[in-house]
């Protein structure tokens, strides 16, 4: 079983639309899709009621999922791990043990945009339309994802 975890802050916006979206994608019997935030800001709580209800949109229900925090033990479990900036990637490859922890984290546009380390912006602050635009992009990414491992 391939397993992915995917990274933001704060675990309630950008990462649990991005498993959302991933699992919709992948057969459950095969892949494991988690995510998790670098901060300990919402540990426990749902994801942002705005994020649910853009996945709602699109057919996904994530109101299910809780916010945990990254640790460490993630780099035994976790094929891979998609961070959703820079800030998110520098904060996991601080953590990492040793070369092969480092080679496991990747931006999760670069699946769209190769090597172009693009973030998918945090919409926290914003307003719905930040939320709508962070969904296109994951779907994006996570349709290249899904592509390159069936």
């Amino acid at each position: 079983m391939t397993k992915i975890l995917m990274v933001c802050l704060g675990n309630i916006c950008r990462s649990p639309l991005a498993e959302g979206i991933l699992r919709s994608k992948l057969n459950s019997n095969t892949f494991l899709v988690d995510s998790a935030g670098t901060a300990n800001y919402h540990v426990g709580h749902s994801p942002d009621k705005r994020s649910i209800a853009v996945a709602k949109k699109y057919g996904l229900n994530i109101s299910h999922l809780k916010g945990r925090q990254f640790n460490v033990s993630d780099f035994d479990v976790f094929d891979v791990i998609y961070v959703m900036d820079e800030s998110n990637f520098e904060n996991i490859i601080a953590l990492a043990k040793n070369n092969a922890d480092k080679a496991k984290v990747k931006l999760v546009l670069n699946e769209v945009y190769s090597n172009q380390n693009y973030s998918v912006p945090d919409p926290y602050f914003g307003g719905d339309e930040g939320f709508e635009n962070v969904y296109k992009m994951l779907d994006e990414a996570c349709e290249r994802i899904a592509e390159k491992l069936s």
